[in-house]
């Protein structure tokens, strides 16, 4: 049993930009770092139905959303499996459940329709988060155990949550081995889940001072591509331009529960803040984390059900579908590699009349990369439908809103 670091606190979010010169194509000066022997490029044709002059960009978010809100479940603990994943994805939510520890990890023991956001084709997305897991603490027995097994992972991975290093042992004292941390978790999920995790999470706990730069370097060393932690840029990033992604450190900020009462003030502070940064004119991503998400507040470090549902349910009626449909929901890694790639790829595009042809130059992208697609800002007055390609996955929504297209490398 694992406790996390007794000195972490809620933060409200810290409004630091990324403030980058603004370039017409995203990614230029990136792209010079690629082998152009590597580089693929495919292209497609839009039909419009009226000569309309179009433009044509990737978005700064995926499904031009205004906002993307990434959002990590600290440490594997089951209540994840047991209240937050039924609660978005659609399920039965646990009754109250008391696990080895005597503390309750279970919820309400409704039934949950699903929490979600829409893809502007007319297709409702689930919000989906992360999972930093310790690889040590993963195990099937005892039933009551505090910790979720391989399987609870392996289901929500599949329903799109993803997984990040959180360190083997969640090992923080004088003496660890922050390498073998660092390699142990990796080869353990791998192992088990047969994937290679990308981002790592530094665990909180007593240790060396700045014992977190220790961890910061052996994950960027052994090739994780970012590493959140206690200091850092962001949390928030202005997104509208080239976003700074080469061995990322980002901070970490917390969204907790009072430590005495459930009190939906507490959540309506976060929330309050949540909204003053999407009122920025500019696109944003910004991440979050707690542990628990049972009905006791575990460690003090911890959303109480009550007060996780009443969170996650206030943004979908806000920002979901259910609301102004501005959110992208959706976990760290996903986020970073749209971004990754909107900033390295080319779009270049020839009209003539009402035919287009886009042509997109697409970069060598890492094998460990689990998402793989881009969204088009299309600015036209003219509905428009795609000639279709074998080769590529494309939506559009030409035939109403004429206003984006979304394509699937992978």
């Amino acid at each position: 049993m694992t406790r996390p670091h007794s000195q972490i606190k809620p933060f409200l979010f810290t409004l630091v930009l990324l403030i980058n010169s603004v370039f017409v194509c995203f990614g230029n000066d990136l792209n010079s770092k690629i082998d152009s022997s590597k580089t693929k490029t495919i292209s497609f044709k839009i039909k419009l139905k009226s000569d309309a002059k179009v433009k044509i960009k990737p978005s700064p978010l995926k499904f031009n959303k205004h906002f993307a809100y990434s959002f990590t479940l600290d440490d594997g603990y089951r209540s994840a499996y047991l209240t937050a994943f039924p609660l978005l994805n659609g399920g039965k939510i646990s009754n109250p459940d008391k696990n080895e520890w005597k503390i309750d990890q279970g919820g309400d023991g409704t039934t949950s329709k699903g929490v979600f956001y829409s893809d502007g084709f007319g297709n409702k997305i689930p919000f989906k988060l992360a999972l930093a897991i310790n690889g040590g603490s993963i195990r099937d027995l005892p039933e009551n155990r505090g910790h979720l097994s391989w399987s609870e992972i392996k289901e929500m991975y599949n329903a799109g949550w993803d997984i990040l290093n959180h360190s083997f042992h969640h090992a923080t004292k004088h003496g660890t081995n922050y390498k073998t941390e660092v390699t142990e978790n990796t080869t353990s999920i791998k192992q088990n889940l047969n994937f290679i995790m990308s981002h790592f999470v530094v665990p909180g706990g007593e240790g060396d001072p700045d014992y977190h730069l220790k961890y910061e370097k052996e994950a960027l060393t052994n090739g994780f591509l970012s590493v959140a932690s206690y200091k850092g840029t962001g949390p928030v990033y202005k997104v509208n331009s080239k976003v700074d992604l080469d061995k990322m450190i980002s901070a970490r900020t917390f969204v907790l529960s009072s430590k005495d009462t459930t009190s939906f003030k507490t959540m309506d502070v976060f929330l309050r803040n949540i909204d003053s940064i999407v009122k920025q004119p500019e696109p944003v991503w910004f991440n979050d984390f707690t542990h628990g998400t049972g009905n006791t507040n575990l460690w003090n470090l911890s959303m109480r059900f009550p007060e996780f549902k009443y969170y996650m349910t206030t943004l979908a009626n806000n920002y979901g579908a259910k609301g102004n449909d501005s959110i992208w929901m959706a976990p760290w890694q996903e986020v970073y590699e749209y971004i990754w790639l909107r900033d390295r790829i080319k779009v270049d595009y020839k009209q003539k009349n009402k035919e287009i042809e886009v042509t997109i130059e697409l970069p060598e992208i890492p094998q460990n990369f689990r998402y793989q697609d881009i969204s088009l800002n299309i600015e036209t007055s003219s509905k428009f439908e795609i000639e279709s390609s074998k080769d590529l996955k494309i939506k559009d929504d030409g035939k109403t809103t004429h206003k984006q297209i979304f394509i699937q490398f992978k």
